[in-house]
């Protein structure tokens, strides 16, 4: 199951009314932008989250693959509206690590981006959803506070917990295996050692991608060449920017640490990974975009 996010606007009380989302095939110009083409890809049990004026209003389940009808594009939701909002400007530093350079659906700033529909990657939607969860105990710690020992009013809370609870343990569980899927592809490419340090103990190893998960596409989600493995020390130290590789392999590491601590961080100018061809176009994504 994939996740989305959606830009309704003032369609949402009628769209959440007729239990969909929907676009036109094609804008005043004859195109079809992103954002409207995207709606093509849903499936029966991808989950959207919906976003009216920079809140998050509800979480919807599709009930089955898009379709065509005339010259619209269609999917039919089942909408848990959430009790609480959940407001982007308020949670936006808590997301902004996981929001994709390219096709993001909010700005650094917490305002929606242009479009439609979005896609929300898991670690993004782990998040947002771990926030609308807290959103939700707040929301019903207040209501029993206010009737007292009596029942709780029952409608979409009483499904919305099992939802976002399913919801989550699928999202861990794909995040988690697809974590030990790339290490077991990259891991045979750099003799199952860290590629600095050497060390080759497996609890102390990881694969490191060069080109985060949230920013890649299926394909190079799992090229083994979009990574390396790296005992957690220097992995931190690379997917955090504080080092990066040119197109030899040689360490660079950032202004940010000093010559001084190099020897307390294990780092030194010398320091040189045997790349691969294939990983020389990854590692300069890395240093334009991550290295810092």
């Amino acid at each position: 199951m994939n996740q989305y996010i959606v830009m309704q606007g003032n369609t949402y009380e009628e769209d959440r009314e007729a239990g969909m989302i929907w676009t036109d095939q094609k804008d005043r110009g004859g195109k079809t932008p992103h954002s409207w083409k995207r709606i093509e890809e849903v499936q029966k049990g991808d989950q959207i989250f919906h976003c009216v004026h920079g809140e998050i209003l509800a979480i919807s389940v599709a009930d089955e693959n898009y379709i065509k009808a005339g010259d619209r594009y269609f999917v039919k939701l089942n909408y848990f509206e959430l009790p609480k909002p959940l407001v982007i400007k308020e949670v936006i530093h808590k997301i902004s690590e996981f929001l994709p350079i390219r096709y993001s659906p909010f700005r650094k700033s917490g305002d929606g981006n242009q479009g439609y529909l979005f896609p929300c990657n898991e670690q993004l939607a782990l998040t947002l959803l771990g926030l609308i969860q807290n959103n939700h105990i707040d929301s019903v710690c207040q209501e029993q506070l206010q009737l007292a020992i009596e029942t709780v009013i029952q409608k979409e809370q009483d499904v919305l917990t099992p939802m976002m609870a399913e919801m989550e343990m699928d999202l861990r569980a794909k995040i988690r295996q697809s974590a030990e899927n790339f290490k077991r592809h990259v891991a045979p490419l750099w003799d199952e050692q860290c590629a600095l340090c050497g060390i080759e103990l497996p609890a102390l190893i990881e694969a490191a991608h060069s080109k985060p998960w949230h920013e890649c596409t299926l394909d190079e989600r799992m090229d083994a060449y979009n990574g390396l493995i790296l005992c957690k020390n220097h992995a931190t130290l690379y997917t955090n920017g504080y080092i990066a590789f040119d197109g030899t392999g040689s360490i660079l590491i950032s202004e940010r640490i000093p010559s001084i601590d190099f020897g307390k961080y294990d780092v030194h100018v010398r320091m040189k990974v045997l790349r691969k061809e294939e990983n020389k176009r990854y590692f300069r994504w890395h240093r334009k975009n991550i290295f810092r």
